[in-house]
């Protein structure tokens, strides 16, 4: 029989990169986690992880099962939810992944609101370069650009068009580029994220298409510093319109092109089809949807 311990030793192991951060998770020793493990092999009659004094990494019989322990550890934290009154608190722990940049700048100071309306819910915010749900250990995901492929579920946020920028400094000594094709006579910064193409920028003005391979002049995958870099004059950005539209508003920064659009990067809430039921991750749905819409709205006023 597998105790509801084992649920959680397989879920920790499917988490760490060796058995050694397993151990100090379970504030145990590598070698009682080792024979912890094995003794559950042993009862199951599989191997479930290759694991040496430096790294750990299931089976395909230990990456199924973690998976079944998550699913039943989950129906199980559940469970109180499914039998509570509708006008009982929200209580259980949520996990939540965003990109660095705007899980940082936008998601986290919402996150504070959510915890204030909801002191029952513990919350996680993990930010990540690439925060794509491919480890299971989110109960959501944000996600900024375009969805090419996932089982989870989306969830428009926001629209978030991409906005092509620069410094009045930049502008004054090299001008002010009046069409598309001008861009390829100035210093471009690109942002690499997402495995993109990052130097293909696409516009389009009514009817009319205009593809341009850039020359970055300088290249990050950090949009922040992509932005501040724009911001003392070092070049031209294309960046998300939530991180540069204070820095318009203050005249930091100074819209170009504005009649061609280029392509958006929706930001995206992913949950898992079969979290959907879970009362606090929906509560949570609703307000970054309420609250994102919000300061979408605030940015369109300015």
């Amino acid at each position: 029989m597998i105790a509801i311990e084992d649920l959680r030793l397989m879920v920790l192991l499917a988490r760490s990169d060796s058995l050694s951060a397993a151990a100090r998770a379970l504030n145990v020793s590598p070698p009682a986690l080792s024979t912890r493990l094995r003794r559950l092999e042993t009862r199951l009659g599989v191997a479930l992880a290759n694991r040496d004094a430096r790294r750990l990494s299931l089976t395909p019989d230990g990456e199924r099962l973690a998976q079944e322990c998550v699913e039943l550890l989950e129906r199980l934290d559940a469970l109180p939810e499914a039998f509570a009154r509708h006008d009982q608190p929200l209580v259980g722990t949520l996990r939540l992944a965003a990109p660095f940049g705007y899980g940082r700048q936008r998601i986290a100071p919402l996150l504070a609101r959510f915890a204030s309306l909801h002191p029952g819910v513990r919350l996680q915010l993990d930010l990540r370069e690439t925060p794509w749900p491919d480890r299971h250990d989110s109960d959501a995901v944000i996600h900024i650009g375009a969805i090419e492929d996932s089982s989870w579920i989306a969830k428009p946020l926001a629209h978030n068009e991409r906005w092509l920028c620069a410094s009045p400094a930049y502008l004054a000594e090299h001008g002010v580029p009046g069409e598309p094709q001008d861009l390829l006579r100035h210093r471009c910064i690109c942002i690499r994220e997402n495995d993109e193409d990052v130097t293909l920028w696409q516009l389009r003005h009514a009817e009319e298409r205009r593809t341009l391979r850039i020359e970055p002049a300088l290249l990050t995958n950090d949009g922040s510093v992509a932005r501040r870099w724009a911001e003392q004059g070092q070049g031209i950005v294309l960046r998300s319109e939530w991180d540069v539209a204070d820095a318009i508003a203050r005249g930091a920064l100074v819209r170009l092109l504005p009649d061609w659009r280029f392509d958006r990067a929706p930001i995206t809430l992913l949950v898992p089809a079969r979290k959907q039921r879970s009362a606090r991750l929906q509560a949570l749905a609703r307000f970054l949807d309420r609250a994102v819409k919000g300061l979408e709205a605030d940015t369109d006023a300015q």
